[in-house]
């Protein structure tokens, strides 16, 4: 695969809550998807959880900060993985995206639908890990970005 492919849009049964599990530059489609629920004034509940290495290497951090401060359906985690080389002070979430972590904002991951973007061994860790929590296959979606 060259490129990224695929076609992300948001579930249409809003009573499913949407879980977007993004690494990296998988940001991006999910940056877009709640940029536009937000417009449509979309009623499902939105969780974002991006893992980063550190806040200065964060794309969109600000705009999903601000989004999560207007639209109270949305929620955005964000968590870094290199403490010990961070330039900026952060108080968020540490560490890789992870069962308990989901848990802590969701009390059944069996509920959302799951998306998931980002480099292709960490797509399928996470694919793998809700997997192995009981989230059924149909749940899951995925996109990968390889080489970037």
């Amino acid at each position: 695969m060259d490129s990224a492919t695929g076609d992300f849009t948001l579930h249409k049964n809003s009573a499913k809550p949407a879980m977007f599990l993004a690494g990296g530059i998988g940001i991006t489609p999910f940056s877009s998807i709640v940029r536009q629920a937000d417009h449509d004034h979309a009623p499902h509940k939105l969780y974002l959880f991006y893992s980063n290495r550190r806040p200065e290497d964060t794309l969109f951090i600000d705009v999903l900060q601000n989004l999560e401060k207007t639209n109270p359906n949305f929620s955005f985690i964000a968590t870094m993985t290199e403490m010990p080389h961070l330039k900026k002070t952060w108080n968020g979430e540490t560490g890789r995206i992870n069962k308990e972590m989901l848990s802590k904002y969701l009390n059944d991951l069996r509920g959302p639908i799951y998306y998931i973007a980002g480099p292709p061994a960490m797509v399928s860790g996470m694919r793998k890990m809700l997997v192995e929590s009981g989230v059924d296959e149909d749940d899951i979606r995925t996109d990968e970005f390889a080489g970037y």
